[in-house]
């Protein structure tokens, strides 16, 4: 059936530098390709990974900033807050001293004119009565 003669080794021979060719022409370019292919991709997720880990820590600390800020912010509206309240009480309490105030002078002023009122009237009630007296008694006698 087969037949072993020169064409065998020769044959063989041909499919070792065929294997050896296409080791050297094609399979060594070709893993050459797959393996810088695959560093690539190795190296590109590794280099994503620690972005994507510097982004997480990134947004961590901006929100932790964030809320820094926040808390400042709800501070610093409080203490205005505050400090409204204190400056409102501080001028209700002025308003109500000068308020008081006009009060009482107002008062003065009105028992000084009930004064003045209450002397005219006394002296117009001494003049009416002497008028009345001379009037009864005559001139002379009312004196």
């Amino acid at each position: 059936m087969f037949d072993f003669d020169a064409t065998l080794p020769f044959m063989a021979l041909q499919f070792l530098l065929l294997a050896a060719l296409l080791n050297v022409i094609f399979y060594k370019p070709l893993t050459k390709v797959l393996d810088e292919r695959d560093n690539y991709i190795r190296t590109n997720t590794l280099e994503a990974k620690e972005r994507l880990a510097k982004a997480e820590r990134l947004t961590q600390e901006y929100e932790q900033q964030l809320a820094e800020a926040r808390r400042q912010s709800q501070a610093t509206v409080e203490t205005a807050q505050a400090e409204a309240k204190k400056i409102t009480a501080q001028k209700i309490a002025e308003a109500q001293q000068e308020a008081q105030a006009q009060r009482e002078k107002a008062a003065v002023e009105i028992d000084q004119q009930k004064q003045e009122a209450m002397r005219s009237l006394e002296q117009q009630v001494d003049a009416l009565g002497r008028q009345i007296l001379e009037k009864l008694l005559g001139p002379s006698l009312a004196r």
